[in-house]
């Protein structure tokens, strides 16, 4: 099974998904700034997987702690560099909140000369936890959705939310996986994803190694292949999804969930409950990361503006939940109104979300 982030020999292993599809080439990360850094430079992304490389981050921040008192300083020093990676995937935080219950929990419960080793013992069993459980939600959440689309469907899909963006299977493209494994795919159209080329790099890189059928298309074509009957379904990820339904993703999936209203076809987003955030009662107060301008005026490193044009790069945007036809999780899929079925979704015993020590 194909994952971007895996704990072997003591390290955080993580696929650098800047060199793909060209080189295919593993960090073997020993320290918790190496993986701070490669959050921030997208060597591993997509919100599960920036959540289950966070969670393994901490233990590699603690571990060499002798004290009790080292133990919890260095745990919230590794906290805070890891949260201020990337702004806007709510699994980051999510992930590192439940690292932070079971630091409390063993610093109530365990004996002084258990610790540290038992502390750090611990850490890293929830992380292998957290990683396990996205696999197995994507799967369920995979299922579900492919109920959702017809014989012969063609599904457009933004960005990449596949097996690089999780812990492995994928939400976007795990329902679009579910869908090829019962025949009712036909291809998948591959938004490009600028300015960094998700869709080309590694959602096509993804489709190519399952012998799934795809086509790539710049992100502006959109509408055309809607007006043209080409596309039957959009299904995208999420970063983060706030109480209401609205949904921060990748930026320009706001402008796919409007040319879908208008041909009428349905905009699906695929997530595991851990995505959604219900301290946020909207979209308005989703925090979105800005990066580097540089990133807008070059491709592949080459300069492509004139000398002296300036860029804004909004990494996400936010699409309200009236364009939202459905939410696809791993406890069933959500429709509108979305408030009370996510909240019902939320307190379902098999909700990702409610996972961790605070519930065993």
């Amino acid at each position: 099974m194909l994952t971007p982030v895996w704990w072997e020999d003591s390290q955080l292993k993580l696929l650098d998904q800047t060199l793909l599809p060209h080189e295919e080439r593993v960090l073997s990360l020993t320290r918790v700034e190496e993986v701070a850094e490669a959050i921030r430079r997208l060597a591993v992304r997509g919100a599960p997987a920036i959540g289950v490389a966070a969670a393994y981050g901490l233990v590699l921040g603690v571990r060499s702690a002798s004290s009790t008192e080292a133990l919890r300083r260095r745990f919230d020093e590794a906290y805070k560099l890891l949260l201020s990676t990337r702004p806007t995937a709510v699994n980051l935080r999510w992930a590192l909140e439940r690292q932070r219950r079971v630091l409390d929990r063993a610093l109530s419960h365990l004996e002084a000369q258990d610790l540290p080793p038992k502390v750090v013992e611990a850490l890293l069993e929830e992380a292998h936890k957290i990683r396990e459980e996205d696999i197995q939600a994507n799967r369920r959440l995979g299922a579900y959705g492919a109920e959702l689309l017809p014989e012969g469907a063609r599904v457009l899909t933004h960005c990449n939310a596949g097996a690089l963006a999780t812990a492995g299977y994928g939400t976007a493209l795990g329902v679009i996986r579910a869908a090829w494994e019962r025949g009712k795919l036909d291809k998948v159209w591959v938004d490009e994803t600028r300015p960094l080329l998700q869709g080309a790099r590694l959602t096509a890189w993804e489709l190519a190694k399952e012998g799934i059928p795809y086509e790539i298309l710049v992100d502006g074509a959109a509408g055309a292949l809607m007006a043209r009957g080409l596309v039957d379904a959009v299904i995208t990820g999420a970063d983060r999804v706030a109480a209401n339904g609205d949904v921060a993703n990748k930026i320009g999936t706001y402008a796919l969930a409007v040319l879908s209203r208008r041909h009428g076809i349905p905009f699906y987003v695929a997530l595991p409950t851990s995505t959604i955030d219900s301290q946020i009662p909207n979209g308005d107060e989703i925090p979105i990361e800005e990066r580097d301008p540089e990133e807008v005026l070059s491709v592949a490193g080459q300069r492509v503006a004139p000398a002296g044009a300036s860029a804004r790069n909004y990494a996400f945007d936010v699409t309200p939940h009236e364009l939202v036809t459905a939410l696809i999780t791993e406890v069933g899929v959500l429709r509108p109104p979305f408030p009370p079925s996510i909240e019902k979704a939320l307190a379902h015993p098999e909700a990702v979300h409610r996972h961790g020590p605070e519930s065993s």
